[in-house]
C-alpha cells in the first residue's frame, strides 16, 4: 500500500504472471481516447495509435457506463436517500497516470480513490478473452461494473476505512481484507446485472452465464493453478472462483446493497 493512494481492483492477483493476465458510472467520450496520455495525455511519449477496434470497444464501454450510471442513480436513491456521484473511466492505449501511480496493459483494470476515475486499458478485452477463457460482451461489462463497485464502495466511506485498516495489520491479515473488498465489489455489480435485466431489458440469460463466468476464471485459485502454481490461501487477494461466482449470485437475485455485506459474516 506505501504511504499514496491505493488503487483497487485489478481483477486478478498474486505473483508477475497473474499480474500480466488480471482483466479485471462515469462519464467517458470514446472520442476521448488520446493513448498513452488517457484522457489527460499526462505522460510523455507519441500517442500510441488508435486502431478501428479501439474505437469500437471505447463505443461498447461508454454504452455500459451510461447504462450503469442510470441504474446507481436510481438505487441511491431508493434505497439509500442519497445522490450518486459517477465515477470517470479513463481508456488508455498501452500506459497513462493516475493519481494513484502509472498504469499500463501489465496493470490490469483499476479504481484510483483518490481522484475518483477507474482505469482501463483498451487490451483488457482481448486478455479477458484470449488469456482468461472469458469472452462475450456482457464478460466486459461485468469487469467494468466491477470496478464500479469500488467506486460505490468510496461513495459509502467503505473503502477508505478498509484501506486505512490494511495499513496497520500484518500483509496476511491485509490480504483477508482485501478479498472482503473484491467480493463486496462483485456483490455490487450483480446488482447492476440485475437492474440492467429487470429495468433496461438489456440483459439475456446467456448474458448472466458470461459474467459469472468471467467471476469464476478471475478466483485467486484458478489464476494460481493456470500459473502453474500450488494455491496458497494465505497469498488470496480476490476471493476462490466460488466466491466470486457465488458472490455476484448474492448481488444478482438481492439487489439490496445491505446484503453485499462481506465485512460482517463468516461465510465468505
Amino acid at each position: 500500500m506505501g504511504g499514496g493512494p491505493a488503487r483497487v481492483g485489478g481483477i486478478g492477483g498474486a505473483g508477475a504472471i497473474i499480474v500480466v493476465l488480471i482483466a479485471l458510472f462515469l462519464g467517458v467520450d470514446p472520442s476521448q481516447l488520446l493513448g498513452p496520455g488517457g484522457l489527460d495525455g499526462s505522460t510523455t511519449g507519441a500517442p500510441a495509435e488508435l486502431t478501428a477496434e479501439d474505437q469500437a470497444e471505447g463505443d461498447f464501454v461508454s454504452v455500459v457506463l451510461a447504462d450503469t450510471e442510470e441504474i446507481w442513480t436510481r438505487v441511491f436513491k431508493e434505497q439509500i436517500g442519497r445522490n450518486y456521484r459517477p465515477a470517470t473511466l479513463v481508456l488508455f492505449k498501452e500506459a497513462t497516470r493516475s493519481a494513484c501511480g502509472g498504469a499500463s496493459e501489465a496493470t490490469g483494470p483499476f479504481y484510483c480513490p483518490a481522484d475518483r476515475k477507474i482505469y482501463l486499458d483498451t487490451a483488457f478485452f482481448t486478455t479477458l478473452h484470449q488469456r482468461l477463457g472469458a469472452g462475450g460482451d456482457f464478460a466486459a461489462a461485468y469487469v467494468v461494473a466491477h470496478e464500479i463497485g469500488h467506486h460505490i464502495q468510496n461513495e459509502l466511506g467503505i473503502l477508505g476505512q478498509a484501506n486505512e485498516i490494511r495499513q496497520q495489520v500484518s500483509q496476511e491479515e491485509s490480504n483477508a481484507i482485501s478479498v472482503r473488498i473484491e467480493l463486496q465489489a462483485d456483490c455490487l455489480s450483480g446488482i447492476w446485472a440485475r437492474e440492467a435485466a429487470h429495468t433496461l431489458g438489456v440483459v439475456e440469460r446467456g448474458d448472466l452465464e458470461e459474467a459469472v463466468n468471467a467471476a469464476r476464471q478471475i478466483g485467486d485459485d484458478t489464476l494460481q493453478r493456470n500459473a502453474g502454481q500450488r494455491p496458497m490461501p494465505h497469498t488470496f487477494t480476490h476471493g476462490t472462483s466460488e466466491q466470486r461466482s457465488r458472490w455476484f449470485m448474492v448481488g444478482l437475485q438481492s439487489g439490496r446493497l445491505a446484503d453485499c455485506d462481506t465485512f460482517q459474516t463468516d461465510d465468505l
